[in-house]
């Protein structure tokens, strides 16, 4: 028996068919192999088009099944990670209205920063858990305030993992955990946010039926079915935003364990089950992916939106005859600190983790005598392990104190230098295993379709490739300190 994860990128679209017996990928694909395009159409805002997804998802479904190995028709159920915080809009023929507000956009900042205020912080922190924010909730009263003819027409609201599987099912569904990450759910009810719904002026039908993220949330059509090679009737049993999605292939679950990824975005995802949040909501907690009301499981998020997104600029500018395993190596050769070369990654929209501020990317202290460009390799890779280091002592504050952080072997985690630089900075050894997003959806509609007993036995078979511990706290602190110092210079800038 096998199993279908779509995993709904920034930058692509990764599926993978999983074996049930074996709980191991036969098959693999991601379209584009360039990354796709933010439309950003003024300065701290970033779109993309829902279509595009779905275009790409059908691609690489393709793509998977001419690897062969399988047959298509043995897909037993799907799984859907995606991309979080993203706004879509669809009119009641289920056609988009416009392009996805996705999660780094930062045109409703002011929107959701004076619903904080009006609301009133300890309502929205002991009831959402979070500040309105930048999140999805913003993000529609943007569109009801400044596109009314559209607002209109909005028959639903949605995440991007609803979108997907209404297209794959015809079928609109979503979560607590999808709810909770737009800033729609409120905690104490355990139901959708009056405070929200009310403040902005939300009619409560714009939102889908509300289901556990383990559960049916439809079977594909007919139609669907032809074009994918799939079985009418396959039922879509799993969907989660992408950092809970990691954490659940990583099997993060229970209080105290720790996820990290450091792709587009970096993320450090902690689970707890305390209904606790940080005053200043630079980090975030939502509903995990096994949220219950009377089993209540939260995800503690810190999110910095310059990670990969800072990595791939300085490719682009920096070295676009290499590939990333050469700068690597590249970066290898210059010395812990990079000679002095500082790199502030934030570039890519309002950061939460300080407070909302848009630093902006920076390169502090170039020597035009001695610094090459493999030192701008390092100095990014050591900037963002600095980033990781400052929002996990943000963490650290709520109550959050990893021992260990358990991260997939893909993306920034691919080089040594940063890993090193990650757990030297921070000080936590990581764990490292041979799996990413789209293996988890898979595993998760495992879960959903009750073909795994448990989350337990659906990663019975997970084991770490790696275990890196530190080596050199004292060389990476004295980097961190100096770099906290050029961040704090720019903070009081902004």
């Amino acid at each position: 028996m096998l199993l279908l994860g779509i995993d709904i990128g920034t930058s692509s679209v990764k599926v993978s068919v999983v074996n049930t017996v074996t709980q191991t990928v036969i098959a693999s694909a991601q379209y584009p192999e360039q990354e796709s395009p933010i439309l950003s159409l003024q300065t701290g805002w970033a779109e993309q088009s829902p279509d595009m997804w779905w275009q790409q998802t059908g691609h690489a479904i393709a793509l998977c099944h001419k690897k062969g190995g399988y047959q298509p028709k043995d897909i037993a159920a799907i799984g859907i990670a995606y991309q979080m915080h993203g706004l879509v809009l669809v009119d009641k023929n289920h056609h988009v209205l416009r392009n996805s507000i996705i999660w780094c956009d930062s045109r409703a900042v002011e929107i959701g920063d004076k619903a904080f205020e009006d609301i009133g912080q300890e309502a929205c922190l002991s009831h959402m858990l979070n500040s309105p924010g930048n999140f999805t909730a913003a993000k529609l009263a943007w569109v009801k305030q400044n596109e009314p003819d559209i607002y209109e027409l909005i028959d639903k609201v949605m995440l991007p993992g609803d979108y997907i599987a209404m297209k794959l099912t015809g079928e609109i569904t979503t979560s607590p955990s999808a709810m909770s990450e737009g800033i729609f759910f409120d905690f104490q009810f355990n139901g959708l946010s009056k405070d929200i719904i009310e403040y902005f002026g939300f009619a409560d039908s714009l939102f889908p039926i509300v289901k556990p993220v383990f559960s049916s949330h439809g079977r594909v059509t007919a139609e669907v079915a032809a074009a994918l090679q799939l079985n009418t009737g396959t039922p879509v049993t799993y969907k989660a935003g992408d950092q809970p999605n990691n954490a659940l292939s990583l099997n993060v679950l229970k209080p105290g364990e720790v996820a990290a990824t450091a792709g587009t975005s970096g993320v450090i995802y902690g689970v707890s089950d305390q209904l606790a949040y940080d005053r200043q909501s630079r980090v975030n907690t939502f509903a995990h992916v096994n949220y219950a009301n009377e089993n209540k499981r939260l995800g503690v998020l810190l999110c910095i939106n310059g990670t990969g997104s800072l990595y791939r600029w300085v490719k682009t500018a920096v070295a676009p005859h290499l590939s990333y395993p050469e700068m690597n190596a590249a970066a290898a050769l210059v010395p812990i600190g990079s000679n002095g070369l500082r790199v502030l990654p934030f570039g890519n929209g309002a950061e939460r983790m300080l407070c909302n501020k848009q630093v902006g990317a920076h390169l502090h202290g170039i020597d035009l005598n001695l610094h090459t460009p493999a030192h701008i390799y390092r100095a990014a890779q050591e900037g963002i392990a600095c980033a990781f280091r400052y929002g996990l002592d943000i963490m650290r504050e709520n109550g959050m104190n990893p021992t260990v952080i358990r991260a997939s072997k893909t993306n920034m985690f691919l080089s040594d230098v940063f890993t090193q630089a990650f757990v030297n900075t921070t000080g936590v050894p990581v764990e490292l295993y041979n799996n990413d997003g789209s293996m988890g959806a898979a595993l998760g509609a495992g879960i959903g379709a009750e073909i795994f007993a448990s989350a337990t036995e659906a990663f019975s078979n997970n084991k770490a490739v790696a275990y890196v511990e530190p080596t050199n706290t004292g060389d990476y602190d004295a980097v961190y300190q100096d770099w906290k110092i050029v961040l704090n210079q720019h903070l009081s800038y902004v």
